[in-house]
C-alpha cells in the first residue's frame, strides 16, 4: 500500500485543505518515500501546485508523468537522486533544490539549467547568467562542432538515394563517433558534453535526412553575438585574483646551492589569476596560498589530502569546508565570477634546450597559486610535493585513445589538495583540513553498492601526510566519508595496488610501510579499513613502487638509507616482515648500499629508474636481472644491473622526485633551476630488454630541457625556484610541475 493518500497529502497542505485541486504549497518532507510511493494518478489532481517540499526521503528519481503543471519550487534536498532528466516535465519551475543528493554532479547542475527554461535560482544561487550561457554559448559551439564532424566524416558516405537500412546504419556510426570524438570544455563536464552532442546529433539527422529524433531536446535559440564564448568551469578556489606578469626573458641560471633543511609548511587558500600566454594560449594563475617551510631535508616530495577540519574529527560522513549542502551553488558561483576575473595577464616565451634532433615542444598553459595559505598574494613558500591524474572511468563510447586520458590531476601542498583541469586551468575542487600538512594523494576506482543493489564505479582519492591519518574522499560527492589512522608519525607517500582496489599501501616517518584493506563503503558510507601487513624498514620510506609483473608479490622501496625489496604475498603466515634485499649501486669508490634513494619508479615492466642523492646521478637498472628470486633468506644484498646514467642537474639538493610515462616511454626529472629534465627512452628500451642486454657506456643526454620563464608576479620576482615533482598524464597531454614556491606549472604538448 503507498505511503500517500489522499487524506495525507489534505493533511500536509499548507495551509490543511479539503481538495487536492486547491493545494497551492505541499509539504512531504521526512516520510521515507521512495520514488514508487509518488502516484502518478493521485499527483495528476494537484492541478494547482505551486511549491513541493520532498526533502529528506529515499527518492532516486523522479516518475516521468507526475504532471504538476503549475509547479514553480521544488526542494529534494537529502535524497539519494541519481539523474535529473525527468525534472523537465516542470517546464514552470523556477526554483530548485537538491543538495546533499551525492550521486549528483556538476554535470547534473547543467542539464536542469538547460532543460528548465525559466529556473532562476539552483541550490538557493542567481544561475541565470551561466543558465543562459550554457543554453545559447555552448548549445551553438557544440552544434558547430556537431555539423563539422558530419561534413568531414560522414556526409560523403551517404549515396544520393538511399536505403532506411543505410540511414540507421550511418545515424549509428555517427552518434557513436560524434560523441567520443566532439569534446568542449574542461573534462568535469564531460558527460553534460556528451549527453547533448547526442541530442544536437540526433536533431541535425532529423532535420537533415527527415529521422525520427529520439531526444527530447529543447529547440537551439539563437545566442546574441555579444555573449561571451568563454567555457567557464566551477571553482571554490576562485576567491581572490591577483596580478601576475611574465617577461619573457631567460631564466637565469643560479648555481647557489640551497640546503636541504627546513620543512615544508601548509596550504590553504584559493585564489584564481587568469592569464594570457604567448604563444595564442590563454592562461590562468591562481592564487592559493600556503604556509611555507624551508626544504627538510629528510622529507621527501608529497601529496596533500582533502579535508575539512580540526585534528580530532573521525567520524565517517565528515565534510568539506563550507559544507557539503553549499557544494554546487559555491561551484557555479565561482563558474559566473571566472567570466569577470580577468584581470592577470602572463605572457610567456619558453626557452628550449634540446641536445638530440627530436624536440618535444611543449608550450606552457598555466601558472597557478592555488595552495596558498590564508588566500595571501605574497605566499610564495609553501611547498608543492606531488601531483597524481584522475583515471579515467568507464564511459560508454568514450573509450578512443583520444580522450581516454584524464586531464584532471590532483595537487598537494601545505594544508589543501586541489583538483586542477589541466586544459583550462581551473581549480575544480579544493579540499582543506587547518591541521594537517599532505604529502601524498593516491587514486582508485571502488564499485560501491548506489541503491536498490545497483553497483557503480566511483574514483576515490585518499591523501596523507604530516598527521599519519588517511583521508578517503568520494571527490565526486565532494565528501571526505572516513580516515584511517594509519602511523603515528607523517606518512611520506601512498600508492594503491593495480590488482586489488582497496589494497593501500602507507609509507611513514615510523620506518614502517603498512599494507591497508580500505573496504568498500556502503550506500551510507559505512566502511570498515583492516592492516593486513607491516614492513619493516632499515630507514625512512621515501618513494614506494609494485613491480609491474608481480604487484602483488614484490615492493620496491626507495629510503633513507639505500634501496630495499620486500616480499608482500598474502598467503605467508608472517604479518610483520623485514626487507628480503638491498640494492648495491655503483658510487664514486666502487659500489655502495647506503644512499638516499629519493626517486623510484618503473619505466616498463622490468626497467627500474631510480634517483640518488648523488650528484647528477639517475641509473636504469633491470629488475629481472638484479632480484634473486629463487634465492632463500631474508635481507640479501644484490647488485643493480644497471643498464644506463641519465645525465642530470650535478645539484647535491635532494628530493627533488622523478617520474616516468610508461606508455611513451618517457622519464621526468626537475631541478634546483626551475627547469624539467625530458628523457625520450623509446629508442633504447628494445635493447635494455634483451637477454644479453649491455649497459650504454655513455650517460644519456635529455631529450629536452623546459626552462622556467622568468614570471613577475605584482612586479617581483619569485625566489629560488625548486621543482620537487613533475607528473604527466598517461598519454602525455600535459605536463604538470609542482614547485617549492606554491606555483603549479602545467605545460601542454604540442
Amino acid at each position: 500500500m503507498s505511503k500517500i493518500t489522499t487524506e495525507l497529502l489534505l493533511e500536509r497542505a499548507v495551509p490543511r485543505s479539503t481538495r487536492l485541486r486547491k493545494i497551492e504549497t505541499l509539504n512531504l518532507s521526512k516520510l521515507q518515500l521512495k520514488t514508487g510511493d509518488l502516484d502518478p494518478r493521485l499527483f495528476s489532481r494537484l492541478r494547482h501546485l505551486q511549491k513541493l517540499d520532498l526533502s529528506d526521503n529515499l527518492l532516486d528519481k523522479f516518475p516521468n508523468s507526475l504532471t504538476l503543471p503549475d509547479l514553480r519550487v521544488l526542494n529534494c534536498n537529502n535524497n539519494k537522486l541519481e539523474d535529473v532528466t525527468a525534472l523537465k516535465q516542470f517546464p514552470l519551475l523556477e526554483e530548485l533544490t537538491y543538495e546533499n543528493n551525492v550521486y549528483l554532479t556538476l554535470n547534473d547542475d547543467y542539464k536542469v539549467m538547460f532543460l528548465l527554461q525559466n529556473l532562476r535560482l539552483l541550490n538557493g544561487k542567481d544561475i541565470t547568467k551561466l543558465a543562459n550561457h550554457v543554453r545559447h554559448v555552448n548549445s551553438r559551439k557544440l552544434t558547430s562542432k556537431v555539423t563539422a564532424h558530419w561534413e568531414k566524416f560522414f556526409r560523403d558516405q551517404l549515396p544520393e538515394k538511399y536505403t532506411a537500412e543505410q540511414v540507421k546504419s550511418i545515424k549509428k556510426k555517427f552518434l557513436k563517433s560524434v560523441q567520443t570524438n566532439v569534446v568542449y570544455g574542461p573534462s568535469t563536464l564531460s558527460e553534460f558534453t556528451r549527453w547533448r552532442v547526442k541530442m544536437i546529433a540526433e536533431e541535425f539527422l532529423s532535420y537533415s535526412l527527415g529521422l525520427e529524433s529520439n531526444s527530447d531536446t529543447e529547440p537551439e535559440e539563437k545566442a546574441d553575438e555579444n555573449e561571451e564564448e568563454s567555457t567557464e568551469s566551477p571553482t571554490e578556489a576562485a576567491e581572490n585574483v591577483a596580478q601576475v606578469t611574465v617577461t619573457p626573458s631567460k631564466r637565469k641560471r643560479n648555481h647557489s646551492k640551497s640546503s636541504p633543511g627546513n620543512k615544508r609548511s601548509k596550504t590553504k587558500a584559493n585564489t584564481e589569476e587568469e592569464a594570457a600566454v604567448n604563444p595564442k594560449k590563454s592562461s590562468r594563475v591562481e592564487d592559493d596560498p600556503a604556509p611555507d617551510k624551508p626544504r627538510t631535508s629528510n622529507q621527501p616530495a608529497k601529496e596533500t589530502t582533502p579535508e575539512q577540519g580540526a585534528e580530532g574529527t573521525q567520524k565517517n560522513g565528515e565534510q568539506f569546508p563550507k559544507g557539503q549542502s553549499n557544494r554546487r551553488s559555491s561551484q557555479m558561483t565561482g563558474e559566473q565570477k571566472s567570466q569577470e576575473q580577468d584581470n592577470g595577464v602572463i605572457t610567456l616565451t619558453p626557452v628550449k634546450n634540446s641536445k638530440r634532433k627530436e624536440d618535444v615542444s611543449a608550450e606552457p598553459l598555466h601558472f597557478l597559486q592555488c595552495h596558498s595559505k590564508g588566500n595571501s598574494r605574497e605566499d610564495f613558500k609553501t611547498q608543492l610535493w606531488s601531483g597524481v591524474f584522475e583515471p579515467v572511468l568507464d564511459s560508454g563510447a568514450r573509450k578512443d585513445p583520444i580522450v581516454s586520458s584524464s586531464r584532471t590531476v590532483a595537487t598537494c601542498g601545505g594544508e589543501s589538495v586541489c583538483l586542477i583541469d589541466c586544459e583550462t586551468g581551473t581549480v575544480l575542487k579544493k579540499y582543506k583540513v587547518a591541521t594537517e600538512e599532505f604529502f601524498s594523494v593516491a587514486w582508485t576506482t571502488l564499485t560501491m553498492v548506489i541503491s536498490d543493489s545497483r553497483k557503480k564505479a566511483h574514483n576515490i582519492l585518499a591523501a596523507a601526510g604530516r598527521r599519519g591519518i588517511v583521508k578517503l574522499i568520494h571527490v565526486a560527492a565532494d565528501f571526505c566519508y572516513g580516515e584511517i589512522k594509519a602511523h603515528k608519525k607523517p606518512i611520506a607517500t601512498v600508492c594503491f595496488s593495480p590488482t586489488q582496489e582497496t589494497h593501500l599501501f602507507t609509507a611513514s616517518y615510523d620506518k614502517r610501510i603498512a599494507l591497508w584493506d580500505i573496504g568498500i563503503p556502503d550506500c551510507d558510507y559505512n566502511f570498515k579499513a583492516s592492516q593486513l601487513l607491516v614492513l619493516e624498514t632499515a630507514s625512512i620510506p621515501l618513494r614506494i613502487a609494485l613491480v609491474p609483473t608481480c604487484p602483488e608479490q614484490y615492493l620496491l622501496a626507495g629510503c633513507e638509507d639505500g634501496c630495499f625489496a620486500w616480499n608482500i604475498k598474502l598467503d605467508k603466515g608472517q604479518k610483520s616482515r623485514p626487507f628480503e634485499a638491498i640494492f648495491q649501486f655503483p658510487d664514486e669508490e666502487g659500489v655502495t648500499t647506503s644512499h638516499r634513494v629519493d626517486g623510484l619508479a618503473f619505466l616498463n615492466d622490468d626497467v627500474v629508474v631510480s634517483k640518488s642523492s648523488k650528484p647528477g646521478c639517475i641509473y636504469l637498472w633491470s629488475w629481472s636481472r638484479s632480484f634473486d628470486a629463487k634465492g632463500k633468506g631474508c635481507q640479501r644484498t644484490m647488485s643493480a644491473v644497471i643498464l644506463a646514467e641519465l645525465e642530470w642537474s650535478t645539484t647535491d639538493m635532494s628530493y627533488l622526485t622523478l617520474s616516468t610515462c610508461p606508455a611513451k616511454e618517457y622519464v621526468f626529472c626537475g631541478d634546483e633551476n626551475g627547469s624539467v629534465w625530458m628523457y625520450d627512452l623509446s629508442s633504447y628500451t628494445t635493447a635494455w630488454g634483451s637477454a644479453k642486454g649491455k649497459r650504454s657506456e655513455r650517460s644519456i643526454s635529455p631529450t629536452q630541457i623546459l626552462k622556467w620563464p622568468e614570471l613577475r608576479v605584482n612586479g617581483e620576482q619569485p625566489p629560488e625556484i625548486l621543482v620537487n615533482n613533475v607528473v604527466a598524464d598517461p598519454a602525455f597531454t600535459y605536463l604538470v610541475v609542482l614547485t617549492s614556491v606554491n606555483i603549479t606549472a602545467i605545460w601542454k604538448k604540442s
